[in-house]
């Protein structure tokens, strides 16, 4: 087993020394994960800096006293994958965002696409993003990444257009293999911005199509069976970070 991840609070220096995990954090560490002195642990900023070391004492039930005697930052990936994703029913997106961001994908954007059943309004709203941004906190920290996605406020097909157009490589993922090239043969950047659409379960409309083709991306396929919309953008990013070299 690899060392278990934990989030330090915003101001805490990640150096060579003793660092403190407490709060939550340390809580969870001490009272769930029950870890002992001498047992490894990486504690991380969730921006790309992770630090190597051993716990040094256990204090109460929420505090750890860690022995750091190893920093190393990740550089920024390349090239950088977003996905979009259309808000779907029920906890589905929260396995979207789970599943992806244990995948690899560096930026997830909810979109409030025209079919979409699921409405992100005032404090309902505000409380799905919050669990969104949670999730891709917590999946960060199951899949040991020091990097975690960021989530960005939900976005109208405006918005999504005027993203997609800032891309090196865009892409709209749909079923009609009549229209749409295989995302498996597409020419892709090795460096630069890739953004991926995922449309709600009745399917991206044409004019969210056209104003997509507009801006420059274009319909893509992943093979002759069709997903649900929260599992086909971990396939896709899959297919991505596979034939970018993300994953050799």
């Amino acid at each position: 087993m690899t060392a278990p991840v934990f989030v330090v609070d915003a101001g805490v220096a990640l150096r060579p020394g003793t660092v403190v995990l407490d709060g939550p954090e340390g809580r969870h560490a001490v009272s769930v994960r029950r870890l002992r002195v001498g047992e490894e642990v990486v504690l991380t900023d969730g921006a790309g800096t992770g630090a190597y070391g051993t716990v040094q004492a256990v204090e109460g039930k929420d505090r750890l006293d860690v022995s750091v005697t190893d920093v190393r930052t990740q550089d920024e990936p390349a090239p950088r994958v977003t996905v979009v994703q259309a808000l779907p029913k029920g906890d589905r997106g929260e396995v979207a965002v789970e599943t992806m961001t244990e995948t690899g994908v560096d930026a997830i954007v909810p979109w409030q696409a025209g079919r979409c059943v699921t409405r992100w309004k005032g404090e309902r709203g505000a409380k799905s993003l919050a669990k969104w941004r949670s999730t891709a906190r917590e999946a960060g920290k199951q899949s040991r990444r020091l990097r975690f996605p960021d989530v960005a406020d939900a976005a109208s097909t405006r918005e999504v257009a005027a993203l997609l157009a800032t891309a090196d490589f865009a892409a709209v993922l749909h079923e009609d293999g009549g229209v749409a090239a295989p995302l498996a043969t597409a020419q892709l950047p090795h460096s630069g911005h890739l953004v991926l659409v995922v449309g709600p379960e009745g399917g991206v409309t044409p004019e969210e199509l056209a104003e997509f083709a507009a801006a420059g991306a274009l319909p893509h396929r992943l093979g002759a069976s069709v997903l649900r919309t929260s599992t086909a953008g971990t396939a896709a990013l899959a297919v991505l970070l596979a034939r970018t070299g993300r994953w050799s």
